[in-house]
């Protein structure tokens, strides 16, 4: 499959905050209630602001996009918060749509973002295929978890971390 990757600009804004609500029904759907995505939905003329807002600040993710120019992926890594972090770096963000998985989207959003930096994330606990993709970019659990907010149903999460690659 063809796709670019590209840094996000303001005008992305709605595009980005329709996807990235898209891939949460797709990749959360079977843990949390109707409810909870219908919310989103309800909300993305907000949600759409509020990413706008986020991407005159500091939030740069990286897109990507198919062959016919529609968004199919997004990722953001960041300097974490000094409290209780194993390294400097996080992948914050990381989504791709359904009808991309297995076509290296992920991969080169990942690779995009992280390169080859030590770095942890956090992922559901319940979200095999996610951790199984991770695993393949060096990450391991490190016994650490949590629960997200209510308002995500206080779903647990793992933390998983990796060394540099390579060097």
């Amino acid at each position: 499959m063809e796709f670019t990757l590209r840094p996000a600009t303001v005008d992305d804004a709605e595009p980005l905050t329709r996807m990235h609500v898209a891939a949460w029904r797709e990749s959360y759907g079977h843990l949390l209630p109707e409810e909870f995505f219908a919310f989103r939905e309800a909300t993305i003329n907000t949600r759409i602001e509020r990413q706008r807002e986020a991407l005159e600040g500091s939030y740069k993710p990286m897109l990507a996009h198919d062959a016919g120019g529609a968004l199919v992926g997004i990722a953001f890594a960041r300097e974490a918060p000094e409290e209780d972090r194993p390294c400097e770096l996080q992948l914050q963000v990381i989504y791709t749509l359904r009808r991309v998985h297995g076509l290296g989207v992920g991969q080169a959003l990942v690779d995009a973002v992280i390169g080859n930096s030590a770095a942890f994330l956090w992922v559901l606990e319940d979200n095999p295929r996610a951790q199984a993709f991770y695993r393949k970019n060096g990450f391991r659990p490190d016994g650490t978890r949590q629960l997200l907010p209510p308002e995500w149903h206080e779903l647990p999460e793992i933390r998983m971390v990796r060394a540099a690659v390579g060097g």
